[in-house]
């Protein structure tokens, strides 16, 4: 797992890798989808008559409910139920010649792409992907040439409309094989442009697209977008460490202590969580001006300019930290959490490629772990100290 794919993008939202578990392709059968899609959805204005049967017809504008839906997926509330039902959708009053935008069935890339196709007339075929955005379930194969074919087949497409062409977004590429998809199905498939918003000049210009409208940017905007998943995703496991730090403070050659959990354990359970907000926080932001092209060399940076600032604190108020052991435990815990929360962004930016991730965690975690065990051996050893 996003990507430029932030709110602008063509296929929606990026959401966090973490979220989605594990999810391969699953075939839909011909009868499920003919299931009827109910119109009880605000969005759906009325069901549309077309030769295989009817066809929801969605809104352009999108409602605070929408929006509000967007807000809560952002936050991580909901998120894998927030969701469409695949299959064949309209904007407008398209014909046998309108075109066919192919999306993905997370319900914020749906509305991103609907929203921006008021006073046009098109069809939307929405791939099941699990509830995930193009870009990720491009990368996860549930956005890809199999999924096309068997929604293009259990739609009846053909008798929809007298051409054989699929819009499918650029971001979407990864996953698609255009010549097996026209092989299999008979529908070439046409890549668009990276964002939803151009569609409508891309659809003017007879389907040809600028350089610009190619270009993949990731402005501070998409950026912070992610962070309020990201913390959402990651306060449990943050917390859990964080308890185990106020809990295991109060050990010392004396016995358990509680003056030291309430003191040297609130402290450190404090000083974990700000490192692991900071690294949630800081690197989206200033993502393009810290050094490295990895998110595990961006993240450690973060870390390093951390424990930096709490050496010279240790410095210049000798005993904070109780003994040399504490604060070398932190000097190294710290950017080994920073540099590890940061490599949770790798499948949401423009920044790396699918190898290129899995090159940067064979060569990272291992570093990692080894500062935050050495790191944590020598925070225990510091309690007996």
């Amino acid at each position: 797992m996003a990507n430029q794919g932030a709110a602008s993008s063509c296929c929606g939202e990026p959401p966090d890798k973490r979220q989605e578990a594990e999810c391969g392709h699953e075939s839909v059968s011909a009868e499920s989808s003919r299931e009827p899609r109910s119109s009880h959805k605000p969005w759906v204005k009325e069901m549309l008559d077309t030769p295989v049967g009817e066809v929801p017809r969605v809104s352009a504008t999108l409602t605070k409910a929408d929006r509000l839906g967007s807000w809560k997926a952002y936050w991580g509330i909901g998120r894998m139920r927030f969701r469409v039902e695949p299959g064949l959708y309209a904007v407008g009053r398209p014909t046998q010649e309108s075109p066919i935008l192919v999306s993905a069935n997370y319900k914020m890339s749906f509305d991103h792409l609907r929203s921006q196709l008021g006073g046009l007339d098109a069809w939307i075929l929405v791939l099941e992907t699990q509830g995930i955005n193009v870009w990720c379930a491009a990368g996860k194969g549930t956005f890809g040439t199999d999924e096309i074919v068997t929604r293009v087949t259990a739609s009846r497409l053909s008798e929809v409309v007298s051409h054989r062409r699929l819009i499918v977004p650029q971001l979407g590429a990864p996953g698609v094989a255009a010549h097996e998809v026209a092989r299999r199905c008979g529908f070439r498939v046409v890549f668009g442009p990276v964002r939803a918003a151009d569609l409508p000049a891309f659809l003017g210009a007879g389907m040809k697209a600028t350089p610009r409208m190619r270009r993949v940017r990731f402005p501070i905007r998409d950026r912070v977008v992610l962070i309020p998943v990201e913390l959402v995703g990651g306060a449990k496991h943050a917390l859990l460490v964080a308890t185990a730090f106020l809990v295991l403070a109060g050990l010392g050659p004396q016995g358990y202590s509680f003056d030291r959990v309430v003191g040297a354990g609130a402290r450190d359970a404090a000083l974990f969580l700000a490192t692991a907000v900071a690294a949630v926080v800081i690197t989206p932001i200033f993502l393009p001006w810290l050094p490295g092209r990895p998110f595990s060399v961006k993240g450690l940076w973060v870390g390093l300019l951390m424990a930096l600032a709490l050496g010279g604190y240790a410095l210049a108020h000798p005993g904070a930290f109780g003994n040399w052991q504490s604060a070398a435990a932190w000097l190294l815990m710290i950017p080994s959490v920073s540099s590890f929360v940061a490599m949770n962004f790798t499948g949401a930016s423009t920044y790396t490629s699918l190898s290129g991730v899995r090159r940067e965690m064979r060569v990272a975690l291992p570093v990692q772990i080894a500062c935050a065990v050495v790191g944590a051996s020598l925070w225990i050893a510091g309690r007996f100290f």
